[in-house]
């Protein structure tokens, strides 16, 4: 991994499968994957950050993160004035165009290439101000799995993680665990907050995200997935990620690809 690392920010180029430390941070920080895709995980669940989302985790909140793809993290800490402004908990917000670019911005070699002029304190401060602007006018859009806290639930969450492609019924599950289908639906509901089946969908874009970041194409990743035909992946996935699969993929393979150096 390459990293540069300065008081306001950072930029992480990470291989595909890097993982960092659980950590924590003094300042609530922003994340963006210019490439690839970054899986958050708190306490609370995993929040999935494909090109098109923005996760924000309030100071204190201990998190970790993986790249999935050879992946280009951007970061921006935010002081407690603008911090304020958005959710005291994690949350995943779409990327409006000029969010984008505008945590690019700030997040540009400028920062760490003595050869590359910056953005002096007030032009930085006004810069600061419109991302969070855009966030605030933006609705948040997470690809969330929540994290299961009872023994059961648990239990299915770890089956369908390791085989997505398993269309197992509740019932099915159930079976497998010793519990009913009625007691695993009403679980699903009041601890995770959505059905098994939303759950699954979720779980199952999440894995095709990873799949399409390394290549795989529709079809492929469709079956991988548990999708019995193409359309159906499609008619979730676009859903979810508000795009096609194919429309990801090459807008992904658009942007530029990160030089991942070997550790150390």
């Amino acid at each position: 991994m390459t990293s540069h690392i300065w008081p306001s920010g950072g930029r992480h180029l990470w291989p595909s499968g890097g993982t960092s430390a659980a950590q924590t941070h003094a300042r609530g920080h922003l994340v963006y994957a210019a490439s690839g895709i970054l899986a958050v995980h708190t306490e609370r669940g995993t929040s999935i950050v494909p090109a098109n989302r923005v996760a924000w985790t309030p100071a204190e909140f201990t998190h970790d993160h993986r790249a999935h793809g050879d992946t280009d993290m951007r970061i921006v800490f935010l002081a407690p004035s603008l911090a304020r402004l958005l959710p005291e908990r994690p949350a995943v917000f779409l990327a409006s165009g000029l969010a984008r670019e505008v945590l690019l911005a700030l997040t540009g070699p400028g920062n760490y290439d003595d050869a590359t002029p910056g953005y002096r304190r007030p032009a930085r401060a006004r810069l600061l101000r419109v991302l969070v602007d855009e966030l605030r006018e933006a609705h948040e859009q997470p690809l969330h799995l929540p994290e299961p806290r009872d023994d059961r639930l648990r239990a299915v969450a770890r089956m369908l993680y390791e085989t997505p492609a398993d269309n197992a019924t509740l019932a099915e599950l159930g079976r497998t665990i010793g519990a009913s289908p009625r007691t695993l639906s009403r679980l699903f509901r009041t601890e995770l907050g959505m059905t098994f089946y939303e759950w699954r969908t979720q779980l199952r874009v999440y894995h095709a995200l990873v799949l399409l970041a390394d290549g795989r194409d529709t079809t492929q990743t469709a079956h991988a997935c548990g999708w019995a035909n193409p359309s159906g992946f499609i008619a979730a996935f676009s859903a979810i990620i508000g795009t096609t699969p194919g429309r990801y993929r090459a807008d992904r393979s658009a942007s530029p690809s990160p030089v991942v150096a070997s550790p150390g």
